[in-house]
């Protein structure tokens, strides 16, 4: 099942929010209560070209994990002996949350701005010290995400925090596909429609059920969480008029404009 968040009749401000399950005949149905908890259809449907797609959840925050892919830390000349024994956490606000097609902007005290193609995890129920056998049953789904960073500011800081959390800076989407098994998915990034990042899950240091694991032994996961899960190898740096894709198999393609 594929969950969207969608307005209607222009920009979000000026058009009420909705969820709805896009169909395999490209329809949207628009969905009464919420999407955590059991729902029902109401009787409005849409085509898909009729609504605009936002971020398809609203997190309290996005859980970031660093160097989750062996590949993506040679690139950066780290020292492969000395693999992460846990994830590495990072976090990036709700503020920084935009939707397929919106606007990527390009922040004036950064001269560095790179992609990274991930797999996003949404949390569907509230939860603290799960087993990695119980994540499924807290999982929501999964979806697109592109954890943009300002590497000059990355490096300038020696941590990580203002080179993440500028506005616009996770885009996420295009749906929230609730039938995905995670172990062994291709992950892909392309610039202006050239192959930029091409991997698959299955070169993650940790797994999916392994990180959510972790991370709720940290803290406390909300409904409409996001886990954003490591980038692989091919990272790099894009300008102001360049379209970004993120392609992940079993999901589809989430597109952005630098602005």
């Amino acid at each position: 099942m594929k969950i969207v968040r969608f307005s209607r009749g222009g920009p979000v401000s000026c058009g009420p929010v909705s969820y709805g399950v896009l169909e395999a005949d490209n329809r949207v149905k628009e969905i009464t209560g919420s999407i955590y908890e059991p729902f029902q259809f109401n009787n409005n449907t849409y085509n898909l070209e009729e609504v605009n797609l936002l971020a398809p959840c609203e997190p309290s925050k996005v859980v970031c994990v660093g160097l989750n892919y062996r590949a993506h830390i040679a690139e950066f000349k780290r020292d492969q002996a000395g693999l992460p024994d846990d994830p590495v956490l990072f976090l990036k606000p709700s503020t920084a949350v935009i939707g397929p097609g919106a606007g990527i902007i390009y922040p004036g005290m950064s001269s560095q701005v790179d992609y990274e193609a991930e797999l996003a995890v949404v949390i569907g129920k509230k939860a603290r010290s799960v087993s990695p056998t119980e994540v499924s049953n807290i999982i929501l789904g999964c979806t697109c995400a592109n954890d943009v960073t300002a590497r000059d500011l990355q490096r300038k800081d020696g941590q990580w925090t203002r080179a993440k959390s500028f506005d616009t800076f996770v885009p996420l989407g295009p749906w929230i596909e609730t039938e995905l098994e995670t172990g062994n998915l291709s992950i892909q990034l392309h610039l202006n429609n050239e192959l930029k990042q091409d991997s698959n899950t299955g070169n993650m240091i940790f797994s999916v059920p392994q990180l959510v694991s972790f991370i709720s032994q940290v803290m406390t996961l909300l409904p409409g969480d996001v886990i954003l899960t490591g980038t692989p190898e091919g990272v790099g740096p894009m300008n102001i008029g360049d379209n970004v894709k993120v392609v992940i198999e079993g999901i589809g393609g989430l597109s952005n404009k630098v602005v």
